[in-house]
């Protein structure tokens, strides 16, 4: 494909744009620590909530649904919709916690939580399981996508997409920090939802998909447009995998970037950075909304639109002879159907992939520096450094995982590939994430254990039973993972009782679980709704009942199903009136 005058045009505008942000924000940016990976911890709960939904839009994001929509259908995205649950529980329980928590990273937490040397080791340990494992996967499955992107619309090289595509990100990024990150990000989202409806509704019209109705009235699409399973016809081993085990085990169990249960990564970064506790609250609650209930069904319907223009592989490969046999999957037809676009659309779709890209890529390479500088150089190498030597660091770090992530992108074949991966890597390690905000005999021992068995598990595995499938290792990995840290909780010597008292002084988590320890600080337990668990548990499941009946009406009104359509908007109305009784009533709890 040729971009045309115009096309090139649109996407120079954009990226000197986010040139000129880093720029504009380079010495603010590099005063401190703080300034660099936290934007001074001033920043307002819509700046970071858009941050938060455009990192999690990437290049790989609508590959990666086109993919499970071809595999399964629309009912398979539950694999990923299935961790709005974790995600309301993060709004209600763990959002105020962390910003009170007052750490500079969520690797942080651990010696703010634990003590003695196993917390040290921890943090350190942790810190390259996230900072550059994880983090560094994560991207690899991004620059994978641009790569396909690159390959399939103007016939470039893996090399020649990295290079172009890494470049300006690397640039704003390694210069503006966070503040950076999250300007950038405001316009990044934007272009990118623009984009992909645009895109959408000109692919949906395309003599080949027949218009909206002739494309579900087509057989291939029509078996796979159902969002709820049908327990009459599908036998529980169809269920389990696409539905079954997203709801019952995934959701709390398995750890994934993005979608951590209680918290994590990125959006931790940004609950930190907000003004107050109720900024943070208010950030996560906007992330989920617009994560799940406005942006899925601009690529659902490509995706369906997909299974008409290329049915197969085959297709696929005989449309683009030029691209290498090895990455031709099937989340390879998203950028694919790009291709019909015509100059102007196809500049403004070209430039809001690569804003998606640079969203994702630049928000991960903060944190994952972040991490790499305070919970490894500053606190075990140079524990002596000035904030400016901790800017730097953090600069060439950034560049440093740039580099890893585009080796690493040349190595794998798949963002589905990946994304199973990095569930079975943190699989059974939720729940441990989840508890140890409100249960003190949590020590730094059982989240080792934890760790080090969910990484084991996911290496043995694919080696032990080679004919299980994903959902099976999942669960056996969840199960095996889960008995090996419960013992470490119950056993193991307790956090220091200094230490927890400092905890809970702090951090001032409630229910239960901290009874004991609320006693020795003089506290007490305090019989109040303040302390009362039941008003956040019941926001969650009113918050996740509304995002996912507007989710539902939205895909029932492009059906045409109108009188579905209007029953879930009035689930999610009502929902969402209970969610704001709940909250005025009970405004202490949160």
């Amino acid at each position: 494909m040729q971009l045309t005058a115009v096309d090139w045009a649109i996407l120079a505008s954009f990226l000197a744009f986010s040139l000129l942000v880093g720029l504009r924000v380079a010495k603010s940016a590099g005063g401190d620590f703080s300034s660099f990976f936290l934007a001074g911890r001033r920043q307002p709960w819509w700046l970071l909530g858009v941050s938060m939904v455009a990192t999690t839009f990437s290049t790989d994001t609508p590959n990666l649904v086109a993919d499970i929509v071809r595999r399964d259908g629309v009912l398979g995205n539950w694999t990923w919709w299935a961790f709005l649950l974790s995600g309301m529980l993060t709004v209600f329980l763990y959002a105020k916690l962390w910003r009170r928590s007052g750490v500079a990273t969520d690797v942080e937490f651990y010696e703010l939580r634990y003590s003695g040397k196993t917390a040290a080791f921890l943090r350190v340990f942790r810190g390259v399981y996230l900072g550059l494992v994880f983090n560094v996967l994560i991207m690899a499955a991004v620059s994978l996508a641009a790569v396909k992107i690159g390959s399939v619309m103007f016939g470039w090289s893996p090399i020649q997409t990295l290079v172009v595509a890494a470049s300006v990100t690397l640039a704003y990024s390694a210069l503006g920090g966070l503040q950076g990150v999250l300007l950038t990000d405001m316009v990044q989202f934007s272009m990118a939802m623009v984009g992909s409806v645009a895109a959408t509704i000109y692919i949906v019209r395309l003599p080949e998909v027949g218009g909206l109705s002739g494309m579900l009235a087509h057989e291939a699409v029509r078996q796979r447009t159902a969002f709820w399973p049908s327990f009459e016809t599908m036998s529980w081993v169809d269920l389990a995998p696409v539905f079954l085990v997203p709801l019952m085990v995934q959701w709390w169990a398995a750890y994934y970037p993005g979608s951590e249960p209680g918290g994590g990564g990125y959006l931790v970064q940004r609950m930190l950075s907000a003004k107050n506790e109720s900024h943070a609250l208010g950030a996560t609650l906007l992330f989920n909304l617009l994560h799940y209930g406005l942006r899925p069904w601009p690529w659902i319907v490509v995706a369906l639109a997909s299974l008409i223009v290329f049915p197969d592989l085959g297709t696929i490969q005989q449309r683009f002879p030029h691209v290498a046999a090895d990455v031709v999957r099937n989340d390879l037809a998203y950028p694919a159907m790009l291709t019909f676009l015509p100059p102007g659309l196809l500049g403004l779709v070209v430039t809001s992939l690569a804003a998606a890209y640079m969203s994702t890529m630049s928000t991960s390479l903060n944190w994952g520096s972040s991490i790499l500088v305070g919970d490894l150089y500053r606190r075990f190498l140079r524990p002596g450094a000035s904030e400016a030597q901790l800017v730097w660091a953090g600069r060439w770090f950034t560049v440093l995982l740039m580099v890893l992530a585009c080796a690493v992108s040349l190595t794998v074949e798949s963002a589905l590939g990946v994304f199973q991966i990095l569930l079975q890597i943190g699989a059974g390690t939720g729940l441990l994430y989840l508890l140890r905000w409100f249960w003190w005999r949590i020590n730094a021992a059982t989240e080792l254990a934890a760790m080090v068995a969910s990484f084991s598990v996911a290496l043995a595995l694919p080696a032990i039973g080679p004919g299980l499938d994903a959902w099976q290792q999942l669960v056996i990995g969840v199960a095996l993972t889960t008995a090996c840290w419960l013992p470490f909780a119950y056993l193991g010597a307790p956090t220091d009782e200094a230490t927890l008292l400092s905890f809970y002084r702090k951090v001032r988590p409630t229910g239960p679980g901290w009874k004991r320890v609320a006693g020795r600080a003089g506290a007490g337990v305090d019989s109040s709704r303040a302390h009362s668990l039941t008003p956040p548990l019941l926001a969650s499941l009113l918050g996740s009942t509304a995002v996912y009946a507007l989710m539902f009406s939205t895909g029932y009104l492009l059906y045409g199903e109108v009188a579905h359509a209007l029953a879930a908007a009035l689930v999610a109305g009502l929902s969402g009136f209970g969610l704001v009784r709940v909250w005025q009533r009970n405004v202490e709890c949160f």
